[in-house]
């Protein structure tokens, strides 16, 4: 495409230095070429036969541990799963014996207590070195009572625990309306996909006979749940303390025929969101608990949605060339296939390339053509979106949707006609899931009520979907694309981006780590958008990002950040951070910049022989702080995609 200074996709701002014109050092250049031309290889080289790319996506042990656990309560736990889960779960201790919630992080109590039953199902010995130090670091934290309420019920099914001392969600909440207080759709969706589920089990109370006790986990056997006093009345906390303690008191007193309708209206909601691959919502929390529920309501195992739901879960699980079975919470080949021909096509590969054009086809035809829980809200709505997954179709994602459409327009099809019918899908689509306050969410309009993250029930991390700016400079940056800058809807969504700079001069990240993610999103939207390289607020993100690059040339920003301000890009450099960076100062007019040239730098130098890089660190988000995601495919695209724009221009499009 070539490049304008009229706001659309892709434009070099006014001020940039043409290519032609650069004063970078030939040896720069050169480096940043043949790094560039070994990542185009390397991504080609790893495409799926359909045209699909899809990266690990590496969570914590939870999933392993859950995984096991589930399988122990239907029966169905072997040998050969057991070991290989143990085996990777053995392999994520850290030297004090806990385990993290991501690469470098600090032990965790819950994942602890979690991995340390998982590795007690394998047959680990509590008396041995690594489960004793395990033990231990639980009971110096509080022990067993004061891990998640998740994890609890993962206990409270073998009677590790009581259901008297968990809080209560009860299945009556299915008839909740939508204008009510915690209705289901007050949640996001990855929460209600679980907590509907969940009521279910909450109101069996199953337990399974214990196959050993964890008695070592208590700080005191004989007081596993020592008594805490409730926060004061006229606090939030305390208020919803007590409103679960009134549903504690209805559990014992329910009517039996509501009860039982609403466990049978609860089961029909969860069988009519089971996906074409045996799956809910394309992620593993909510198809587990699923199967737990419908078992509960009488399905047996052979039934068809538990059979095909138990082999979606089969195929979450990664063996490794060790033998160890790593459990992924969700596969993510959409979202990694428009950000790889996103990355080519900048990179330079020409627009009709066939490895592209077979990305464009299995993309099209990934596109969600009916209603799915988003048209709750927006029941007028047309469908035209993406999800994330293989099979998501209740689900799909305004981001998704974004970034699959700036991919499409990147591509020359042999079909534009037919691309351009579903980008001006994606395009009504996205314009109509814009929230009152002008931005954008990930998967709902306007879920932002208070009261969900306030339940005891939901300490298990972010249980709501409000907008955000990443999101928001996705969508804005795809609508500019489209000629549409200067619709007021998109107007709308750029003052919103405006007024959520930091003081520093940078952007939260929701859905990637963290401050790094959320500026590198952004200042490639705004310029997108038309606002030229010289508004103070891309001057203060590009202050920002200079002072913050670390003295190896690259940038980082660790999980901590989400918790702790000092935190903020502070970390070991990483190939995604460091990409994100440069794609918001080479898109601010800095290509000449000294703070490029060393981010370039270090990214060729770290560049490994087969063409990608290496990436220990989780620079993904999946509730901030709570559960972090390392998308292995990230160490790739973003490299290539700021390799190319240095060397061709912002939003260069491949031919």
């Amino acid at each position: 495409m070539t490049a304008t200074t009229d706001g659309s996709a892709g434009a070099i701002p006014p001020d940039a230095p043409a290519a032609s014109e650069s004063v970078r050092t030939p040896a720069a250049l050169d480096g940043a070429r043949q790094a560039n031309q070994r990542a185009i290889e390397y991504l080609l080289d790893h495409q799926d036969d359909e045209g699909w790319w899809k990266g690990d996506l590496e969570t914590n042990v939870t999933m392993d541990a859950e995984d096991l656990l589930l399988r122990q309560f239907l029966g169905i736990r072997d040998e050969k799963t057991t070991q290989a889960s143990a085996l990777f779960i053995r392999g994520e201790q850290r030297a004090d014996g806990t385990w993290a919630t991501f690469y470098g992080g600090p032990g965790e109590l819950s994942t602890t207590v979690e991995a340390y039953v998982a590795l007690r199902l394998a047959g680990d010995d509590p008396e041995a070195e690594h489960m004793a130090k395990a033990s231990a670091w639980i009971r110096a934290q509080g022990g067993i009572a004061s891990a998640r309420v998740f994890t609890r019920i993962w206990l409270a099914l073998f009677g590790w625990w009581k259901w008297d001392d968990l809080p209560q969600l009860p299945p009556e909440l299915i008839y909740f309306p939508k204008w009510f207080p915690l209705n289901i759709y007050d949640f996001g969706c990855w929460a209600r996909q679980t907590i509907v589920p969940l009521t279910i089990v909450s109101a069996k109370r199953p337990v399974r006979p214990a196959p050993f006790a964890l008695d070592e986990l208590h700080t005191d056997a004989r007081d596993p749940n020592p008594h805490k006093p409730l926060a004061p009345v006229a606090s939030w906390d305390g208020a919803f303390q007590r409103l679960d303690k009134v549903l504690h008191t209805y559990h014992k007193v329910a009517v039996p025929g509501l009860r039982r309708m609403a466990m049978r209206s609860a089961g029909r909601w969860i069988v009519e969101r089971q996906e074409n691959d045996g799956c809910w919502g394309g992620i593993q929390p909510p198809a587990v608990y699923s199967v737990i529920a419908l078992h509960l309501l009488g399905y047996d195992l052979d039934h068809p949605v538990l059979r095909e739901g138990l082999a979606s879960l089969d195929r979450f699980a990664v063996w490794r060339e060790d033998g160890a079975r790593m459990i992924e919470a969700c596969q993510s080949p959409v979202w990694d296939t428009c950000l790889a021909v996103i990355a080519l096509a900048d990179a330079g590969l020409p627009a009709d390339h066939p490895a592209l054009v077979k990305a464009a086809d299995w993309m099209l035809a990934e596109e969600i053509a009916r209603p799915g829980d988003w048209s709750v809200r927006r029941p007028q709505l047309a469908p035209g979106g993406w999800a994330f997954e293989f099979h998501n179709d209740n689900y799909p994602d305004i981001d998704d949707t974004a970034e699959v459409a700036l991919a499409l327009r990147r591509v020359r099809h042999p079909d534009p006609a037919r691309v351009d019918a579903a980008v001006k899908r994606a395009t009504t689509w996205t314009y109509g899931m814009q929230s009152k306050n002008g931005a954008w969410a990930a998967f709902d309009v306007d879920n932002t009520s208070p009261f969900p993250n306030r339940l005891p029930f939901c300490d298990f991390g972010e249980v709501i979907d409000p907008p955000s700016a990443d999101v928001t400079a996705h969508v804005v940056e795809f609508l500019a694309g489209e000629g549409k800058a200067h619709d007021p809807r998109t107007r709308r969504g750029i003052t919103w981006l405006l007024a959520e700079q930091e003081a520093n001069g940078a952007w939260f990240g929701r859905w990637g780590v963290n401050y790094l993610y959320g500026t590198g999103s952004v200042v490639p939207a705004l310029v997108a958008a038309g606002l030229p390289a010289a508004h103070p607020a891309i001057r203060r993100a590009v202050d920002w990002l200079e002072s913050v690059q670390n003295d190896d040339g690259g940038w980082g920003e660790d999980l901590r950040s989400y918790v702790d301000e000092s935190w903020v890009a502070r970390g070991e450099s990483t190939a995604s951070q460091t990409a994100w960076a440069l794609l918001a100062l080479l898109a601010a007019g800095e290509r000449e910049s000294k703070a490029v040239e060393r981010g370039v730098a270090w990214l060729a130098e770290t560049q490994q022989a087969d063409g990608g890089w290496d990436e220990p660190y989780f620079t993904g988000t999946g509730f901030p702080w709570d559960f972090s995601i390392n998308y292995h495919l990230y160490r790739q695209v973003f490299p290539l995609t700021a390799l190319g724009r240095y060397l061709n221009g912002p939003g260069h499009e491949g031919g």
